[in-house]
């Protein structure tokens, strides 16, 4: 990870979903670093998170609403990172509806909800970052109908709200990480696997990336200095998605 940093005018306050782990876990502790206060929602505790940590399942979007009415009752969020998600692999011909529209009700209405949340008090103070965490299979993906689809409407919902949200200075935009060394990608690439060589393979810097790596894309955009870019995906990738071998 690059050593100099993002420098904000003033602390600020981030909501973050998926916050425990990988990426969200690794944008925690970045913002963290640079004097901001953090507050994660995610399904498990995490003894040593950097911030405030309130734990739900965001799978239930009644006690997601109760939560995000408690959050913003008592903090100014100042921005959000919406990192939840979830992936179930099937090939088109065993793609099962039920897991179908699980996987798109993870990936997306939490981000609607606490967007929705946040809204009032940012177009009251006429400034907010929202950054939604998409992936590089919304291009497409063997075995990824139900995610890639998620994704791709994910980045849809970043323009669109780009749209709506400009005129009181709320940006929106999306990261979309490649294959990140993340607990999820080692249960599906295990170390030295073949499955893994092959990935690697096919990447033009020829190695998954961190997720610190990440966390330091998605400060870019939180900061108060990205204003004049909105309605933006960036895919950090190691060069996949230029590259026909990473598919």
């Amino acid at each position: 990870m690059p050593d100099h940093k993002i420098i904000m005018s003033k602390q600020k306050t981030f909501l973050i979903t998926g916050a425990t782990k990988g990426i969200g876990l690794a944008t925690a502790s970045y913002l963290h670093s640079l004097g901001h206060q953090v507050i994660g929602i995610a399904r498990h505790e995490q003894p040593d998170f950097l911030g405030l940590l309130f734990c739900v399942d965001l799978s239930d979007s009644e006690q997601t609403e109760l939560l995000l009415n408690e959050i913003q009752k008592n903090h100014v969020i100042d921005g959000v990172v919406n990192n939840i998600g979830n992936v179930h692999p099937e090939l088109l011909e065993d793609l099962r509806l039920d897991s179908f529209f699980k996987v798109l009700d993870l990936n997306l209405r939490p981000a609607i909800q606490v967007v929705q949340a946040v809204l009032p008090k940012m177009k009251e103070h006429g400034f907010g970052r929202i950054v939604n965490i998409a992936s590089r299979a919304m291009l497409g993906k063997v075995g990824r109908s139900s995610y890639s689809a998620a994704k791709a409407s994910l980045v849809a919902l970043t323009r669109t709200w780009a749209l709506e949200l400009a005129p009181y200075q709320i940006t929106v935009n999306a990261v979309a990480p490649g294959p990140i060394q993340t607990e999820s990608f080692v249960e599906n690439y295990p170390k030295g696997s073949e499955e893994e060589k092959r990935l690697i393979g096919g990447l033009p810097l020829k190695r998954v990336g961190l997720p610190e790596e990440i966390a330091y894309a998605i400060g870019f955009f939180l900061d108060e200095r990205a204003g004049f870019i909105t309605g933006q995906t960036l895919l950090v990738d190691g060069g996949g998605s230029i590259s026909s071998g990473a598919f």
